[in-house]
């Protein structure tokens, strides 16, 4: 077993104490584990459900590289950004690329191509940095350029025609699979001897006086608990942590943090010709810019085989558990897409699935159309807000800073751990497959080891998703060669479902639908295909009749409340 391989030992949880304890397991809780491990101290990982099963999953795929920060003059934030983005390119090349975005130009003056060019010129000297140590081609990135008029008509034929003078060419990054980049942090965190469990909720904490000395843990699974001891607890639960921190210790967070609902949904195919990006008016606006260009922007956004479409955003106050995208939603976000592109004959039978998570917001009154962003994540020292040592909290704010925000919080268990921390290789160090000089040459060179029984499309995929730790999963084809056969109508080997139960502490099918695997990430998977994989982790997991009928039950639930009701299929026994 690699030592990578993610194991759910609740013995050696409650057996050892720990210098610090991370409470959540969404990306920013990931990377803070890393973080940790790396830095040689001794860490613990606990997250109530399966890992990266909330907003790190659901979001918008995009890496920001900070341009948009421009119009808030933000140049610290443009920075970071850039910086970020860069780091992702290099520690992570199968899971993140470079993605074109067209913004087309109507008029003159703020609206026109002349000054959007000037800002991408601009934003091009700011971002000096974003190809540094980046030697593979695939994974620069390039600068912007223009399209004339009749090249973007060409290229994009839905536009609104009247008006428009061309369009300008920026680059951000797009992730392949974030829970699988999630993943990734978390197997090289546990490769550097972190421990890590999946369905352990955090009931409470374990205080001494006025210092926090670990959390008490419910195993979800089977009901039992335990106490797991550290110096030093990281809240890390984004949407889940202000609500914690009130059921711990009664403790509120001032100011209170104010969270949106983030919505995109999938469309079943690709609705743009070739591989960029395109932006397109929506209807509300930046009241933060400084320098506005009217309407914020829309996104279509091809993924795979798939068009991504958002963002829209709606301030939630009620339980993070709690929301849902109507299908009246999605038909009044449909016909502002629409609007913004008129060429584009979207319908609500076009949604594969939709997708949304909370994240950190800016202030904004009732009933705001125009709404304020998050701008910065919060890292707050319990020491100085409420007197109580040993407790932080971290609430991220986009996904892209997660690493950064990860090293200022560890530097900040070292102060109260009174150890003086260097600073850990997070950004040159590459995640658990991840060390790839050339993607291109490791694909072709890896092209040969496949079985021959294995389809191009599976291969291609599981390149992407596993990088250099794709032979892991082959390893099991030869355990038996059926399992080298992609599950029906997927791209996804039957090997990769044995691979997440043995070694990625996949405990129920729905985390091997949604989150080891592609299998339910961008539409509705064949029933076909989820008996097999139900059928398989049964086998693996000593499962009963009634216990693989109870997880299709749950999956087929979870897919249902993610899908347009015009597109759920019923099954029929």
């Amino acid at each position: 077993m690699p030592a990578s391989a993610l194991q759910r030992d609740l013995h050696t949880l409650a057996a050892h104490p720990f210098d610090v304890v991370v409470v959540g397991g969404g990306i920013f809780g990931a990377c803070a584990a890393w973080d940790a491990a790396l830095r040689g101290l001794s860490v613990a990982l606990v997250e109530r459900g399966d890992f990266c099963q909330a907003t790190s999953a659901n979001h918008f795929k995009i890496v920001h590289g900070g341009i948009r920060y421009l119009q808030h003059l933000d140049l610290p934030r443009l920075r970071e950004s850039s910086r970020e983005r860069n780091v992702l390119l290099r520690i992570a090349p199968h899971l993140v690329h470079p993605l074109p975005i067209a913004i087309p130009t109507y008029g003159h003056g703020l609206q026109g191509k002349a000054a959007l060019l000037a800002g991408l010129t601009l934003y091009n000297g700011l971002a000096w940095g974003r190809n540094r140590g980046l030697r593979d081609p695939l994974r620069r990135v390039p600068w912007g350029h223009v399209l004339s008029r009749q090249e973007c008509l060409r290229r994009f034929p839905q536009l609104e025609a009247r008006g428009l003078t061309g369009a300008v060419v920026v680059y951000d990054g797009q992730m392949y699979n974030p829970p699988r980049l999630v993943l990734a942090f978390l197997r090289a965190a546990a490769a550097r001897g972190a421990q890590l469990g999946n369905y352990l909720e955090a009931t409470g904490l374990l205080c001494e006086g006025r210092r926090v000395c670990g959390v008490q843990v419910r195993d979800v699974l089977s009901g039992d608990t335990f106490a797991l001891r550290a110096r030093v607890v990281l809240n890390a639960t984004g949407p889940w942590a202000p609500a914690l921190l009130q059921q711990w210790l009664g403790l509120p967070l001032q100011p209170p943090p104010t969270f949106s609902r983030d919505a995109c949904f999938v469309v079943g195919r690709r609705l743009l010709a070739g591989d960029c990006a395109l932006a397109v008016p929506g209807r509300t606006r930046d009241p933060d810019a400084v320098l506005s260009r009217k309407q914020r922007h829309l996104f279509l956004v091809p993924w795979r085989d798939y068009t991504l479409v958002g963002v829209w955003h709606v301030v939630h106050r009620g339980a993070p558990d709690a929301f849902t995208v109507s299908d009246a939603e999605l038909e009044d976000f449909i016909a502002e897409v629409r609007q913004g592109c008129p060429g584009l004959s979207l319908t609500l039978d076009d949604v594969a699935l939709w997708q949304a998570g909370l994240v950190l917001f800016g202030d904004n009154p009732p009933g705001a159309t125009d709404l304020r962003y998050g701008k910065r994540s919060r890292l707050i020292d319990h020491r100085h807000t409420h007197g109580l040592a040993g407790l932080l909290t971290l609430i991220g704010v986009r996904a892209t800073v997660a690493r950064h925000m990860a090293q200022k919080a560890i530097a900040l268990v070292g102060e109260q751990l009174g150890r003086r921390l260097g600073p850990a290789p997070t950004a040159t160090t590459p995640l658990y497959g991840g060390d790839i000089a050339d993607v291109a040459a490791f694909q072709a060179q890896a092209w040969s080891r496949f079985p021959a029984s294995v389809p191009p499309a599976a291969r291609q995929a599981l390149l992407r998703n596993y990088g250099t730790a794709y032979e892991g999963v082959l390893r099991y084809c030869q355990e038996d060669p059926t399992w080298a056969e992609p599950l029906p109508g997927a791209t996804v080997l039957r090997a990769e479902v044995i691979h997440a139960v043995r070694e990625e502490m996949a405990c129920k099918l729905s985390d091997v639908v949604f989150r080891r695997t592609d299998l339910g990430t961008g539409a509705w998977p064949q029933e076909a295909a989820l008996q097999a994989c139900a059928a398989l982790m049964a086998r693996e997991l000593g499962w009963s009749p009634q216990r693989q009928q109870q997880e299709l039950d749950e999956v087929r639930e979870a897919l249902r409340r993610r899908t347009p009701a015009s597109e759920q299929v019923v099954v029929s026994f």
